[in-house]
C-alpha cells in the first residue's frame, strides 16, 4: 500500500503519500520522453518529404505519431487519475486506509471512457507535426493526402494560428532562430535568451522557472536544455513560404 498511517484506536491520523508522488514525478519526467519521441518522428517525417521518399514510409511515420500521441493521452490521464486519488483521500481524511489502487483505476477508466479522435487537436505537438508536413508538401508540390488527414474537420484558422503562436519565444516575444526545447516539461525558447536567464538566476542563487505561462517547472537548468530541430525546420519551412508569397 502506497499510503502510511499511525494510529492508536484503529482511526487514521496521518497517511503519508510521499513514495505514491514521487513515483508521479517520475511519470511526468516520462512525458517529456514522449514529447521527444515525437520531436524524432516529425524530424524523419519531414526528410521523407523533402527526400520524396516513397508515401508508405511517410505513412509509417503518421501510425508512430498517433501511437505516441495514445501514450501521451494515456500517461497524462494516468497521471490525473493518480493526483485526484491522493487529493480525495487528503480531503476526506477516511478513518480506514482506502484502497488506492481502486480508487486509481475508477477514475482512470472514467477518463479513457470519454477518448476520441479529436482530443489529438488538444496534443500541440500533433498539431504541429500535421501542419509542418502539410507545408512542406506544398513547398515541394505534393498532394497533401486530405482523405486520410485528421485535421480535415478542424478549424484551419486554430492550426495555423496555434502553430505561429509555437514560433514565439516565450522570453524575447519574437520569432525564434534557434529554439531549445526543455526536456523537463517541452517547452521552447531561443537559446541565448533562455541560457541568460538561467545563468542570472543561478549566479543570484535562485531558481530559474521556468517562463512560459502556467508551467509548473520552477527549477530549471542548463543541462535540461536540448535543440528543438523540428521547430527550427517548422519556422524555416514557415518563412520560405512567407518569402515566396510576398515575391
Amino acid at each position: 500500500m502506497p499510503g502510511r498511517s499511525s494510529s492508536n484506536s484503529g482511526a487514521t491520523r496521518y497517511i503519508s503519500f510521499s513514495g505514491v508522488e514521487s513515483a508521479l514525478s517520475s511519470l511526468k519526467n516520462f512525458q517529456a520522453c514522449i514529447s521527444s519521441g515525437m520531436d524524432t518522428v516529425s524530424s524523419v517525417a519531414l526528410d521523407l518529404v523533402e527526400t520524396q521518399t516513397e508515401v508508405s514510409s511517410e505513412y509509417s511515420m503518421d501510425r508512430a505519431m498517433v501511437e505516441f500521441a495514445k501514450m501521451d493521452r494515456e500517461l497524462s490521464h494516468y497521471v490525473q487519475a493518480v493526483q485526484a486519488a491522493i487529493n480525495h483521500v487528503k480531503e476526506e481524511r477516511p478513518e480506514k486506509v482506502p484502497d488506492l489502487k481502486l480508487l486509481v483505476e475508477k477514475r482512470f477508466l472514467a477518463l479513457q471512457d470519454k477518448n476520441s479522435d479529436a482530443d489529438f487537436r488538444d496534443n500541440e505537438k500533433f498539431v504541429q507535426y500535421k501542419q509542418q508536413l502539410r507545408e512542406l508538401k506544398k513547398q515541394y508540390g505534393m498532394p497533401a493526402d486530405r482523405e486520410n488527414d485528421w485535421t480535415e474537420g478542424i478549424d484551419e484558422d486554430m492550426i495555423v494560428t496555434q502553430s505561429l503562436t509555437n514560433f514565439i519565444c516565450p522570453i524575447t516575444q519574437l520569432e525564434m532562430k534557434k529554439p531549445v526545447k526543455n526536456k523537463v516539461c517541452g517547452h521552447a525558447y531561443e537559446e541565448d535568451a533562455i541560457v541568460r536567464m538561467i545563468e542570472s538566476k543561478h549566479k543570484r542563487k535562485k531558481k530559474a522557472c521556468c517562463p512560459k505561462i502556467g508551467c509548473s517547472h520552477t527549477d530549471m537548468r542548463l543541462s535540461d536544455l536540448i535543440p528543438d530541430e523540428a521547430l527550427r525546420r517548422a519556422i524555416e519551412s514557415h518563412n520560405k513560404k512567407k518569402k515566396r508569397h510576398s515575391e
